[in-house]
């Protein structure tokens, strides 16, 4: 997947990576009854390459938040491999994962309780520069410097998280994470708490900083307008694993799979919304005990194969694969 050309390599590639929670919450629960497990990612092939922007979309509970946390290793992986610049991360960490840290950064979708309420703009970012730079005589002009780049005053500085709009919560935010002077970022959900005006706001300013910092991104979304504005590429997740993949135009225009389909008819389109009894957006669930395709269920176009054979990733085009059976079909 991605632009890459023969000789190069993505900057990152997830290969086979699964993530399972266990169901029981305590110990002992656990020990009684081991092996009972949530799949929350399964199996997810994913790359990015240097200054690319890739969408991955999705209804709620398809997965999208956990692998990006597997990505900046807020979880460890069950299995499959994470690499960044060609090096394996998996199961790095302390000394040996600071660079990565310092190259990946991620924008949350709660602005409000990604920034700690008891300490100022000044403090957030400052401590943030300390990460990078130490404790250079120039700290508080970089945090001006970086509120000014996510398009705030200084004035911002002696502020409180409380006391500041949505907006401008997550521009904080934005400009914590440039205070790394990351190459990656990440942003999970970044403008679905704002409202429409807010959105274009932000999302015109990850646009900016793309073209003036040459930023790549793995851009979260369940919005596929947003999604089709900013991504060069997109890639659909469903129960935890991607079902379609593909440029803009491939996946929100002529789009393959049924669960992508289904997304797309579910969005507005004026005063209509697709009414066929049947609910456009399935809910996801990964606890994925069955071996067949997770959205048999509630496709409308199921087969009998469907049941016992799980579909993968097969390529329609050279930029557009995704995962049916009925893509098998004459």
């Amino acid at each position: 997947m991605g632009n890459q050309g023969v000789n190069s390599s993505p900057l990152l590639e997830l290969r086979e990576v699964t993530k399972d929670f266990p169901l029981e919450r305590n110990w002992l629960m656990r020990l009684l009854r081991p092996g009972r497990t949530l799949r929350a990612v399964d199996r997810v092939s994913l790359s990015v390459d240097k200054g690319e922007v890739v969408g991955l979309v999705g209804e709620s509970g398809s997965g999208k938040t956990t692998t990006a946390q597997l990505i900046v290793r807020l979880f460890q992986a069950s299995a499959g491999t994470i690499h960044y610049r060609g090096e394996d991360i998996t199961q790095a960490s302390g000394r040996a994962l600071r660079p990565f840290r310092r190259r990946v950064q991620m924008v949350f979708q709660d602005s409000q309780s990604a920034l700690n309420p008891r300490k100022t703009v000044r403090r957030a970012l400052i401590e943030a520069l300390r990460l990078r730079y130490g404790r250079a005589p120039d700290l508080e002009a970089r945090a001006v410097e970086l509120l000014a780049d996510a398009g705030l005053g200084p004035e911002i500085l002696a502020r409180y998280p409380h006391e500041l709009s949505g907006g401008q919560r997550q521009r904080v935010g934005i400009a914590r994470a440039l205070a790394m002077e990351p190459e990656f970022i990440i942003a999970d959900e970044p403008v679905s708490a704002l409202d429409v005006s807010l959105q274009a706001q932000i999302i015109n300013l990850l646009k900016e900083l793309r073209a003036e910092r040459g930023l790549t991104m793995l851009f979260i979304s369940h919005d596929l307008a947003l999604v089709n504005h900013l991504c060069d590429r997109v890639a659909v997740m469903y129960a935890g694993g991607i079902v379609e993949t593909g440029s803009p135009d491939n996946v929100l225009k002529a789009a393959a799979h049924p669960y992508s389909r289904a997304l797309i008819a579910a969005v507005p389109r004026g005063l209509e919304h697709r009414r066929d009894g049947r609910p456009p957006l399935p809910a996801a669930k990964s606890e994925r005990f069955g071996k067949g395709c997770p959205f048999a269920a509630r496709c409308p176009e199921v087969m009998t194969t469907c049941h016992s054979v799980a579909p993968q990733l097969k390529p329609l085009t050279p930029t557009h694969s995704a995962a049916c059976h009925r893509l098998d079909s004459p």
